[in-house]
C-alpha cells in the first residue's frame, strides 16, 4: 500500500481533494435553506450526506489503489452483466423522480445504476480493446460496442436522455482514440459512426413521441427568461439572475438569494450559479481553471500510461469529467437543452460523487503501475 501511495499522481490527488472541499462547502451554502424551508430538515442535512458519501468514496479508493488492472477483465464483464440487469429491472421496481425511472429507492438511499454504468463501460472497453494489438475486423472493432448500446438503449429508454448521451460520448470518445491503421476504410468507418450520431440527434428533435412531455418541452431551451413563468424557462432564467448578481466578486459566501427557493435544487444541477453569485466571476474562473488542471493531469497519465489499456481507462475519465461538463454548462447557459446532469465533484448526488471518486482512483491505479513499470527498468 505505502509502495503504492508513494506513486500516486500528486497534483490530481491535490485536486480531487480541493475539488471535493470546495464542492461540500458549496453543497452547504445553496442547500442550507432548501433543507430547512422545503424539506424541514436541519441546514446540515445535505452537507453530511454528502460528506458520508465523500468519505466513503476516499476509503474505497484506497482499495483500488492497489487492485492491478490486468485483474479488471473478469470484474467488467460481471460488472456489464449485472449493470444490464439491474437496468432493466427499474422498469418494474424503478422509482420516478423527474419524469424518469431511473433510481432504486434502498434503505432510505437512493441509488442511480446508470451513473455506475458509465464507469463499468469505460473499464470493459479498455480491458477488451486494450487486449488487441491491431483492429482490422469488425468482431474487433464493433462487436464490443453492443453491451454499450444495450446500456444506452437501456438508460434512454427510462427516460433519461442526458445520461444516454454522455454514455454515447464516452464510447465514441474511446473508440476515435484506438491506434486504428490510417486508411480510408476506417475513414469511412468513423464518417458512418458520426453520421448515424447526427440523425440520431435528428431523430430525437423530430419525433416527441419517444419522449415524456417534459423531456420534449426541454428542447424549447432558447431565450429562457421570455418564458419566465413557463417551466421550460424558470429554472434556467433564474440562474442567470444569480450569475448577474454576482458580478465580479460575489456578493460573498453564504449571501446568495436565489437559493431562497427561487433557483429549484441549487445544490443540484444549478450549482454553478450559486457559486458564480456568491463568489463572483473570478470564483467562477478560478473554478473552470481548476477542472482544466484536472483534464490535464488525466491527459499527462493516459499519454504515459504503460499500456493500451491503461491509456483507454484514463482517456474514458477524461471523456467522462468533460462530457458532464459541458452538458452541465451548455444547459444552464441554455446553449443546449437542460439535461439534469451533474456538475464534477460540485453538485449534490451520491451516486455520482462516490463513482466519480473511484474512477479518479482507478485512473490513478493506471498511474501508479506505469511508474512501477519505469521503476522496473
Amino acid at each position: 500500500m505505502k509502495n503504492a501511495l508513494s506513486k500516486l499522481d500528486k497534483p490530481l490527488l491535490i485536486l480531487t481533494v480541493l475539488f471535493s472541499a470546495i464542492g461540500l462547502v458549496m453543497i452547504f451554502s445553496s442547500s442550507s435553506i432548501s433543507a430547512v424551508l422545503q424539506y424541514g430538515s436541519t441546514e446540515y442535512h445535505f452537507f453530511w450526506k454528502q460528506a458520508i458519501i465523500i468519505f466513503i468514496g476516499f476509503l474505497l479508493s484506497f482499495i483500488v489503489y492497489t487492485i492491478p488492472t490486468k485483474w479488471y477483465k473478469g470484474l467488467s464483464i460481471l460488472g456489464l452483466g449485472i449493470i444490464i440487469l439491474v437496468l432493466i429491472g427499474l422498469k418494474t421496481y424503478g422509482q420516478v423522480t423527474n419524469s424518469a425511472r431511473s433510481w432504486f429507492k434502498v434503505a432510505g438511499f437512493s441509488i442511480q445504476p446508470s451513473e455506475f454504468a458509465k464507469t463499468i463501460i469505460i473499464i470493459y472497453l479498455a480491458t477488451w480493446y486494450g487486449s488487441k494489438k491491431k483492429f482490422k475486423s469488425i468482431y474487433d472493432t464493433f462487436i464490443p460496442l453492443i453491451p454499450c448500446i444495450a446500456i444506452f438503449f437501456l438508460v434512454a429508454a427510462e427516460p433519461d436522455l442526458g445520461t444516454a448521451c454522455i454514455i454515447a460520448s464516452i464510447c465514441m470518445f474511446i473508440f476515435f482514440t484506438l491506434p486504428f491503421q490510417k486508411n480510408k476504410a476506417m475513414f469511412f468507418i468513423k464518417l458512418i459512426t458520426i453520421t448515424s450520431i447526427i440523425g440520431g440527434v435528428i431523430f430525437l428533435n423530430g419525433n416527441s413521441e419517444f419522449l415524456t412531455s417534459t423531456q420534449a418541452s426541454r428542447f424549447n431551451f432558447k431565450d429562457p427568461c421570455s418564458r419566465y413563468l413557463e417551466e421550460t424557462g424558470y429554472q434556467v432564467c433564474n440562474g442567470y439572475i444569480a450569475i448577474n448578481n454576482g458580478g465580479l466578486l460575489g456578493s460573498g459566501l453564504g449571501k446568495s438569494t436565489q437559493k431562497y427557493l427561487y433557483l429549484p435544487e441549487a445544490h443540484t444541477d444549478f450549482i454553478f450559479p450559486i457559486i458564480v453569485e456568491e463568489l463572483g466571476l473570478i470564483g467562477g474562473f478560478f473554478i473552470l481553471i481548476l477542472y482544466l488542471l484536472v483534464l490535464y493531469r488525466i491527459l499527462v497519465i493516459a499519454r504515459n500510461a504503460k499500456d493500451l489499456r491503461g491509456s483507454i481507462i484514463a482517456f474514458g475519465t477524461f471523456a467522462y469529467i468533460l462530457t458532464h461538463i459541458i452538458v452541465n454548462m451548455g444547459g444552464l447557459l441554455a446553449l443546449i437543452p437542460l439535461t439534469g446532469v451533474p456538475l464534477p465533484f460540485l453538485s449534490y448526488g451520491g451516486c455520482y460523487a462516490l463513482n466519480l471518486l473511484i474512477l479518479i482512483a482507478i485512473t490513478q491505479r493506471v498511474s501508479i503501475e506505469t511508474k512501477m513499470k519505469k521503476v522496473s527498468k
